[in-house]
């Protein structure tokens, strides 16, 4: 297909050679796609072409005079659909009043690269009265009616032509509105396709909306559940009163509680501090060294830490444990044990007092447990029978020295205290002891009860016989049993 200004160019070459053939004539010509747009002009056309109303078009047929409009689309159709020329057809034209036969020549011009696809449409006059045809010209000249019988010949056989013209314009009109409605049920079958699949991607989000709705439900119910967990664990943390640190792997401060404040001085600032930047109340502490040796060996520590305020507390060094046992820091806690501390001097000093009362008494006392073992013994039982703590302490009161006390009636005596809530005074004891040799001794015992989640012990006091050995004897065959 040529350019625009090279098919003009073309349109002038075929405008002058025609002229020039047939100077005499005015000439338009014009190509017929379908709509007979006109696209060039040569000589004087305003006769038979004018602007048509309305809308401004270049269609051919629309802007012929109206007596010309009938022939020349039969005339174009013809050229155009079956490439049949139409040529010098005589149509009578009434132009402001005044009656011209106009004889019309279309054909269609040979493809060529100037002319692809174009029609040539010539217009000419004719001057005075048509001249008949040989073959109906005695009939003319015989009668006027006969004339008029041919002119209505004519016009029928154009009517006819027009007539069938126009029926195939309407064939093809109706095959192009059938191939058009084909589309129309085509793109309606796929919009109808388009909107069911629109209704099942509609119907899938509302089952994912659903789905998002239930999962927006269960998370707010996990984060409410999480709240409480939150609170309820602040809430104890706070109750049961003891200090706690969250430590990273690096040591930073993660979290605090409020009771940690007693042992160092951390404010909420202080989040994500290493702890060894705090410096802690406690005296001749290094917590922070003991918390990184628990991350390398993963080994749980406890220490006793006095602060300069004189309060004891518990340290307990563990790692931190997530769910998936991962270690991810250290947790310290501080438990205050000044309440136990002092108790524990307390005990302390006044098991030294005992002990203070024990050796400062003349007679020789030993301390027995549940199974007669010796668990303790004043400093006048060791002076007395030459013996150690170490032959002493933890041995049963039978088996000390080489037997000596290993006596039937004292056995009987101490076992029976225990359950009886006994005691006895004035067992005589006449024995061969080893190193101060034979010896009589008064025994004394009494059950000792002190804590009640404790066992009972036995204190056997012992103190050697100043009475007349008679009186001794008579008292000794009072304590002893029937069987001797």
């Amino acid at each position: 297909m040529l350019d625009v200004p090279a098919k003009l160019k073309a349109y002038e070459g075929l405008g002058v050679e025609f002229s020039a053939r047939d100077d005499e004539q005015y000439i338009a010509a014009c190509p017929f796609t379908g709509k007979a747009r006109k696209l060039y002009v040569h000589g004087e056309t305003g006769k038979y072409l004018r602007p048509a109303p309305g809308q401004a078009t270049l269609n051919v047929v629309d802007m012929a005079r109206e007596d010309l409009q009938l022939d020349l689309r039969a005339a174009l159709h013809a050229a155009a659909n079956h490439g049949t020329a139409t040529l010098e057809r005589n149509v009578p034209v009434t132009t402001d009043g005044n009656s011209q036969t106009v004889r019309i020549s279309v054909r269609r011009l040979a493809d060529t690269d100037a002319s692809e696809g174009l029609t040539l449409v010539s217009f000419q006059d004719v001057a005075g009265p048509v001249p008949p045809k040989p073959a109906h010209r005695r009939r003319a000249a015989g009668s006027p009616e006969a004339q008029r019988i041919e002119d209505m010949a004519r016009e029928l056989a154009y009517t006819r032509e027009n007539l069938q013209a126009t029926i195939e314009e309407q064939q093809a009109s109706n095959e192009e509105l059938k191939s058009t409605n084909e589309e129309l049920q085509s793109t309606n079958e796929e919009l109808q396709s388009t909107n069911e699949e629109l209704e099942t991607s509609k119907e899938e989000l509302q089952s994912v909306n659903e789905e998002l709705i239930t999962v927006n439900a269960e998370l707010q119910a996990k984060i409410e559940e999480l709240a409480g967990m939150q609170n309820d664990m602040k809430n104890l943390l706070d109750s049961i009163n003891i200090g706690t640190i969250f430590l990273d792997r690096d040591l930073i401060i993660r979290r605090f509680t409020r009771e940690t404040a007693r042992v160092y001085r951390l404010v909420p600032t202080d989040v994500g501090r290493p702890l060894a930047d705090i410096k802690s109340m406690g005296e001749n502490d290094d917590l922070a060294g003991q918390a990184r040796s628990v991350l390398d060996s993963l080994a749980s520590r406890e220490c006793e830490i006095r602060t300069v305020g004189g309060a004891s507390y518990l340290a307990r060094i563990q790692p931190y444990r997530t769910l998936d046992n991962v270690i991810d820091g250290v947790v310290l806690t501080f438990t205050d044990i000044s309440q136990r501390a002092e108790g524990e001097a307390m005990v302390k000093a006044a098991r030294a007092l005992a002990e203070a009362i024990v050796d400062t008494v003349r007679e020789a006392l030993v301390v027995l447990d549940a199974n007669l073992k010796v668990v303790g013994a004043s400093r006048s039982f060791y002076r007395r029978f030459q013996v150690t703590s170490g032959d002493t302490l933890g041995r049963r009161i039978y088996e000390l020295g080489n037997g000596q006390w290993d006596i039937p009636a004292l056995r009987e005596l101490l076992e029976t205290i225990l359950p009886r809530d006994q005691s006895f005074d004035g067992f005589v004891v006449e024995q061969e002891f080893p190193v101060i040799g034979r010896c009589k001794m008064v025994l004394n015992a009494r059950r000792v009860v002190g804590n009640p989640s404790q066992a009972p012990l036995i204190l056997l006091a012992m103190e050697q016989a100043r009475s007349p050995e008679g009186a001794l004897a008579g008292h000794s065959d009072d304590l002893l049993p029937p069987n001797g």
